[in-house]
């Protein structure tokens, strides 16, 4: 008991010493360890992608962003990147590094996503029943959502009046059927289901071919980590949680996996996107194509899509799965559902099998450093 006791008292203080700290505090780039290291060059090429994005739309802008700035501020800088030719200088002479302090989470937390790629066809029959959807035309943002990203609201409107919009389980059994939103057909259920998670995916089709699939809407049902039920449930440990270990699992348990997944009644639609170069994933939240190591998704209540930010974390490597350092620089174009807090971020690791096991081991404690322009990052530390 006062070995509990004792625990307790340290976490609290931790937590209380972490509250005490400003939530961004300016250090050097020689303070970053691993900096000189890095390919600046493939993040700055990561960052002009974004830059596009913001130079001709900007869309991330039209919603408030804690810590984000104005779009001025960064196209400012994005003219300054398309003629940069070297790419480490680009970001010392640009950006100033403020490292983020979170109270709620002092050690920081990060994990690993990934594109899924499954079998499919774009016609129903035979082993090909599980219809992967586009965003239904009655799904809207409520009346009353205040524009701020992580309040809005999404269901339907019947007679005028909100509601809420179907299940992953109303879904999955046919309230959607008949409307022609099909973009295909996988063989299995859990297929679908991680597609849905991960919010991007590819369908192999039987002649070889393949559809990108890219995040199109959710439907503002509540999300639930199934891992997590099975962890509550006593059926796994935190010790021996792992996508592979929740997909193996639900193999030798199909029926009970099904109702497992209906536990998580959110439900993500999707959009058919080309991707013309190979190298690249299929577009993140940023509406820009994301590139393995390179592209963090991130909470955008506090930073906003474009954001560079230095990553320093450890990442599973290797057939044992050992974790080593990971000090990179990393671009914010994606965010999902689970990705919140200051110190949060998602690694987009790209698509297959190496992939897929590196993302579903990785959850790993570490350090975020974010870069933001020189007048922002000014207002910003005036301000705390």
């Amino acid at each position: 008991m006062q070995l509990l006791c004792l625990a307790a008292v340290l976490v609290m203080a931790s937590i209380m010493t972490a509250a005490a700290q400003p939530i961004l505090s300016p250090v050097r780039f020689s303070d970053l360890q691993g900096w000189s290291a890095d390919d600046h060059a493939a993040a700055l090429a990561a960052f002009r992608r974004s830059c596009g994005e913001i130079i001709e739309e900007g869309r991330a802008f039209e919603r408030p962003v804690q810590h984000g700035g104005t779009r001025e501020e960064w196209i400012a800088v994005c003219r300054k990147a398309e003629g940069a030719r070297d790419a480490k200088a680009f970001f010392e002479s640009e950006f100033t590094p403020l490292q983020v302090n979170d109270p709620k989470r002092p050690e920081g937390l990060f994990t690993g996503y990934y594109e899924p790629e499954a079998l499919g066809s774009r016609e129903f029959g035979g082993e090909y029943q599980v219809p992967v959807y586009r965003k239904p035309h009655d799904l809207t943002v409520l009346p009353g959502s205040d524009g701020d990203p992580g309040n809005l609201k999404y269901g339907r409107l019947v007679d005028g009046k909100p509601q809420s919009y179907f299940t992953r389980r109303e879904i999955e059994q046919g309230a959607l059927k008949g409307r022609r939103l099909e973009i295909a057909y996988l063989k299995d259920w859990a297929d679908a289901f991680f597609i849905h998670v991960q919010g991007s995916g590819r369908i192999r089709l039987p002649d070889g071919s393949a559809i990108r699939l890219a995040y199109s809407a959710k439907s503002g049902q509540p999300y639930t980590g199934i891992g997590g039920v099975l962890v509550e449930r006593g059926v796994l440990t935190k010790d021996n949680m792992s996508m592979q270990a929740l997909r193996g699992w639900m193999k030798a348990n199909p029926q009970a996996a099904r109702e497992l997944m209906w536990e998580n009644k959110s439900f993500v639609f999707f959009r058919e996107v080309e991707v013309a170069d190979p190298n690249l994933g299929a577009p993140g939240a940023a509406k820009v194509s994301l590139t393995p190591l390179r592209s963090l998704a991130v909470d955008r209540g506090f930073w906003i899509f474009g954001t560079p930010i230095w990553l320093d974390t450890k990442t599973p490597s290797g057939p044992n799965q050992q974790f080593e350092d990971f000090r990179h620089l990393m671009i914010a174009q994606d965010t999902g559902t689970a990705i919140k807090g200051h110190v949060r971020g998602d690694v987009y690791w790209g698509w297959g099998e190496k992939a897929a096991l590196t993302a579903g081991h990785m959850k790993s404690p570490g350090r975020m450093t974010v870069l933001l322009p020189k007048t922002l990052a000014a207002r910003l530390l005036s301000q705390q």
